[in-house]
């Protein structure tokens, strides 16, 4: 294992990351249709939220710069607990609630073996629309670009 990985707390925790970040940028219909899914239905408790606040988000000039507060931005979280001790954690931009507890269900059911491969069906097709709008808008984007040059004038 190498360095980065090794800060990074290991494979396992860097696919978990992963998933999260997936479940955040899912909709809320994927989401239901996921959990609608399972069987058995776990029981689920909450351990906080879902709740609303904001954080502030932060920038750097040129990617390097100095960070500076760029401005608030809102978010939601939420944090459950099945019946059978996993922990989950959902938090996204925006205001849905149920988009939040849902990604938290589906973050605890990504820990459970039996369930692991329901949850990153759901995640490979999020990423897999999520590559297809980026693709489109980076092609959208390349078609409006303008290429500037600069011509040298001779001082004869």
């Amino acid at each position: 294992m190498d360095a980065a990985t090794q800060s990074e707390g290991g494979p396992e925790k860097i696919e978990r990351r992963r998933c999260m970040q997936l479940l955040a940028r899912a909709t809320v219909e994927e989401l239901r249709d996921t959990f609608a899914a399972i069987d058995p239905v776990p029981e689920v408790f909450p351990v906080r939220g879902p709740e609303t606040g904001l954080v502030m988000v932060r920038g750097r000039i040129g990617g390097g710069g100095d960070p500076f507060n760029l401005g608030e931005a809102t978010v939601t979280r939420a944090t459950v607990r099945l019946g059978t001790g996993e922990i989950g954690h959902g938090q996204m931009l925006g205001t849905d609630k149920e988009k939040a507890r849902l990604a938290a269900i589906l973050d605890a059911l990504w820990q459970r073996d039996d369930q692991r491969a329901l949850v990153e069906a759901l995640t490979r097709s999020v990423a897999d629309r999520v590559e297809a709008a980026d693709r489109l808008q980076a092609e959208q984007t390349a078609a409006t670009r303008v290429d500037f040059f600069t011509m040298v004038r001779g001082d004869d």
